[in-house]
């Protein structure tokens, strides 16, 4: 799996996957956001009858979040080079800041509620909007702490850990710390630049956490209904 001429790199400096990876990847993509659209209509199904509100905004906003990530990176990993791949690079990355705050609004709106769930999401989008604004502002130069911000923004609801507990199921809570350790440990195969398949696994690895938060918030629908 690993070798030394792992690394190669076209003119721009974008790292050149075999075609191999590239139809992996790519069907890894087109899977994710197949399941996502039958996913968003199984919601749908699940609301309560009559809608509510802060049910509809709050699916809506996870919807656009989980989706503005999958189709970007679809589109940036499916263009090999040149001034377009550059653009969406940066849409890339900074619609991940999207996706984690568009994940936490329906588990903070449905499950914690109050003071504390709302705080938590206003900090939470605070910070994703900025992430997203630096992103696209300063491209590369940002990218190295982009990580790092990726990772606490998507931990820092574990500061509320106890209250989450007492909110959630134990199926779902295990679910939502499986989702973070899944994309945390994705990380490492995003780094791992030599060895084959990394950025196919990376984003593997994505889909499976996304899957894991997708079911949190099923659930959290499902409770909703009474």
């Amino acid at each position: 799996m690993i070798s030394s001429e792992r690394v190669e790199y076209a003119m721009d400096g974008y790292v050149q996957y075999s075609p191999a990876e590239r139809v992996v990847d790519a069907t890894i993509h087109a899977v994710a956001i197949a399941a996502a659209l039958v996913g968003f209509v199984a919601l749908a199904w699940q609301m309560p009858w009559p809608p509510e509100g802060r049910i509809v905004a709050a699916l809506a906003v996870y919807a656009v979040g989980l989706l503005a990530m999958l189709v970007s990176s679809a589109a940036y990993n499916a263009v090999r080079g040149g001034p377009a791949k550059a653009v969406l690079r940066r849409v890339d990355h900074a619609a991940i800041f999207v996706m984690i705050a568009g994940t936490y609004t329906p588990m903070m709106v449905l499950g914690l509620g109050g003071g504390m769930g709302f705080g938590m999401l206003g900090a939470v989008w605070a910070g994703a909007l900025g992430g997203a604004v630096l992103t696209v502002a300063l491209g590369p130069r940002f990218e190295r702490f982009a990580i790092a911000a990726y990772l606490a923004l998507g931990w820092c609801g574990f500061l509320l850990i106890g209250r989450l507990w007492d909110v959630l199921t134990t199926a779902a809570f295990a679910l939502l710390l499986s989702g973070g350790v899944l994309y945390s440990v994705g990380v490492v195969a995003h780094t791992a630049h030599r060895m084959r398949f990394h950025n196919a696994l990376w984003h593997a690895m994505v889909m499976a956490g996304a899957a894991c938060h997708f079911v949190v918030v099923l659930l959290l629908v499902r409770a909703a209904r009474g």
